[in-house]
């Protein structure tokens, strides 16, 4: 700038005078400096575009190390939530099998009710001796009911805990597809 306003004021100082010669050096001089400002505007913008490129390559580094990051934090959490899907998969398969036996049991100890009925009914003497049969199995059939409704509640309650689990592990998921 300081270079355009001195070949300004030169060419000003000639043409004042009047003289065509030093109007021509003068003229010469203003080209000259022009030159010079417009090579030091071009040498500072280049040299402030390779900082900037500098420090945008700097930003690129920083953003793919923490790319990398999170990238392996997701990938302990997903290991993390499928185990802890997989255990409680365990778990309800375990407490279905437990459920299909107490069933069974419940099963199994309502016939040997019918059987101690019948047998009650066939003889009056048979009546005392089962009947204490007959409790016994009742309260094994109750047991085996109140156990039951149990294990429908672990499970429905494990199933709820699942579809949590699923449902965040879901949207944890669509965020990062959306990163």
């Amino acid at each position: 700038m300081t270079l355009l306003v001195l070949a300004a004021v030169v060419v000003a100082g000639a043409l004042a005078t009047g003289s065509w010669a030093l109007t021509a050096i003068a003229a010469v001089a203003a080209v000259v400096l022009g030159a010079a400002a417009t090579r030091i505007t071009h040498a500072e913008l280049a040299q402030s575009r390779r900082d900037a490129a500098r420090d945008r390559a700097e930003q690129a580094q920083a953003y793919r190390r923490m790319s990398e990051e999170r990238a392996a934090e997701h990938a302990t959490y997903v290991a993390a939530v499928e185990q802890r899907i997989a255990d409680r998969e365990a778990s309800i398969a375990d407490l279905e099998q437990g459920l299909t036996a107490a069933q069974q049991r419940v099963a199994d100890a309502m016939r040997k009710v019918g059987v101690e009925a019948r047998r009650a009914d066939a003889s009056e003497r048979a009546r005392t001796e089962l009947a204490a049969d007959l409790e016994a199995a009742e309260e094994r059939a109750a047991e085996a009911i109140v156990r039951m409704a149990e294990l429908e509640q672990e499970v429905d309650v494990l199933r709820a805990e699942l579809e949590v689990v699923t449902t965040a592990w879901q949207r944890a998921e669509a965020v990062r597809q959306r990163a």
